[in-house]
């Protein structure tokens, strides 16, 4: 039998795991499996520990993303090679795919799928339960004989054929109304997924190195099924897609957009700047019409030189962002762009200056559009090989974590959440300049998607915050920030909607 593990990525709503969901679909009605949520269980060691003492088990699959879900992740694997030696552990998921060396290196994880698992993973049960190579099946990465091997990537699927994401197997071990949240996008939101990797190569993007600028996704009629499923099934009225990038195809989303129409389903996705500004206007309006509140995208800088050295991939500029800003205000759509500042530079005081550019730039956006939703992080280093960002990032002296104990580290776990890189041409005071404008922004403008902010404490929060917004005071924001605690303003970039 297999165990899947989803380790627990928030402290605030339950998002369905669609990535675990994923695998265990592509098993389903060949392997028995179960799913242990480390969001839903106030123990999950224990349940996991109880699943193998009764050593039916020799197999523990787990998604991994950098971040919080390391917590329990690395322990928990430990803890399993430890006490039940012949259970083969496997990891998924972004974190295991960029880190691989550190994390075979730990002697406690055996194989690491990389990138989408559909066939890798039932193609890799089967040979260890037969006794057969394993070098020839595609998308893993194993340590054998001393060396580090990548196997063959496998070229993206159909998704219109794969098999349904079992549901109702997942309802039997935790209740779907579980993972229905209440969010500003409606009473009952899930989160799905529609498509695999994007066709760009930001040098910033973890996920570049997984799918290399490849990207497919399910059909619009093969989604809209799936969301009027879903809703006539579980009541399910919102729709967060978390594509890596929903709106490559505009085809695809129009046709979308006709279906869900009539549904009353509300939406949100992710999107590049570049690419919706190419949309028409009957397109845009069509979006609106069907139910999408509210589109993501990484506006990264305003500065035009910082783009191209991320390596966008595409045509997007800082002219771009603040007319795209202000498009999008006629067709009723919230633009949600995230920043992403102190890119390496020079010198310490052209990174600075970079920063002070963009803080001024996030400003100019919110002067055309005061609805956008601004995200603020600080540039963290991923693994991109060949990019010439990453370069610098090596040439700097930054390194990763050498051993897979210290990424559960609290400062390296603020370096994945964004927040404090650990990069040496970051100076504290930058990221103090940072998180300090990014608390006045917040209280000045603050985020419609926490839903439990009433008139009363927005008013406040803006009338506190006017004279350091106007006056470009950041400094110090103590009395702000106690509003925060004590109201618990949620980041969306922490914890979504």
């Amino acid at each position: 039998m297999i165990l899947l593990f989803n380790p627990r990525a928030s402290n605030h709503k339950p998002r369905i795991p669609n990535s675990i969901l994923q695998v265990a679909a592509s098993i389903n009605g060949q392997y028995d499996w179960v799913i242990v949520d480390g969001n839903l269980e106030a123990d999950p060691w224990k349940k996991i520990n109880d699943y193998l003492a009764t050593g039916k088990f020799n197999y523990f699959g787990c998604t991994v993303m950098p971040g919080p879900q390391l917590k329990q992740a690395i322990p928990y694997s430990k803890k399993i090679k430890e006490l039940y030696s012949y259970v083969k552990i496997i990891w998924g998921g972004y974190f295991a795919s960029n880190q691989y060396k550190v994390i075979l290196d730990s002697g406690y994880v055996n194989y690491i799928v990389n990138g989408p698992g559909d066939n890798t993973f039932p193609k890799l049960l089967n040979a260890l339960e037969n006794n057969l190579p394993v070098n020839d099946i595609k998308n893993l990465i194993i340590h054998e004989n001393g060396q580090y091997i990548k196997t063959a990537k496998e070229e993206l699927l159909d998704l219109d054929k794969l098999p349904d994401l079992p549901y109702d197997k997942l309802n039997a071990f935790y209740p779907l109304s579980k993972y229905l949240g209440k969010t500003y996008l409606g009473t009952r939101t899930l989160a799905y997924h529609s498509s695999f990797g994007c066709p760009f190569t930001c040098s910033f993007c973890a996920v570049v190195p997984i799918y290399n600028a490849r990207w497919k996704g399910k059909s619009a009629l093969g989604i809209y099924n799936d969301v009027k499923a879903l809703k006539e099934k579980h009541n399910v009225d919102a729709i967060e897609f978390h594509d890596n990038n929903f709106f490559v195809s505009e085809k695809r989303v129009v046709e979308f957009s006709n279906l869900i129409k009539n549904e009353n389903i509300v939406w949100w996705g992710e999107a590049r700047i570049d690419t919706m500004d190419k949309y028409k206007d009957e397109s845009l309006a069509i979006l609106r019409a069907s139910g999408c509140k509210m589109i993501f995208f990484g506006a990264e800088t305003g500065n035009d030189e910082v783009l191209k050295k991320m390596d966008k991939g595409g045509t997007q500029t800082g002219a771009q962002i603040l007319q795209f800003a202000e498009r999008l205000k006629k067709f009723d759509i919230i633009p949600e762009y995230s920043f992403v500042l102190g890119t390496p530079g020079d010198n310490e005081e052209e990174v600075n200056k970079q920063i002070d550019g963009d803080i001024e730039f996030i400003k100019k956006v919110k002067a055309i559009n005061p609805n956008t939703e601004i995200i603020i992080y600080t540039y963290s280093p991923v693994p991109t090989e060949g990019s010439d960002m990453y370069q610098k990032v090596l040439d700097s002296g930054f390194k990763f974590p050498e051993t897979l104990e210290d990424w559960i580290s609290p400062a390296w776990e603020n370096f994945d959440l964004r927040k404090n890189p650990l990069t040496p041409w970051i100076k504290p005071y930058m990221i103090d300049k940072i998180r300090n404008f990014e608390t006045v922004l917040n209280a000045y403008y603050p985020t419609i998607s926490d839903i439990k902010l009433n008139k009363t404490k927005v008013f406040l929060l803006k009338l506190m915050s006017a004279w350091r917004y106007k006056f470009h005071v950041y400094v110090f924001p103590k009395e702000i920030r106690l509003l925060h605690v004590l109201w618990k303003y949620r980041q969306p970039e922490k914890e979504g909607f």
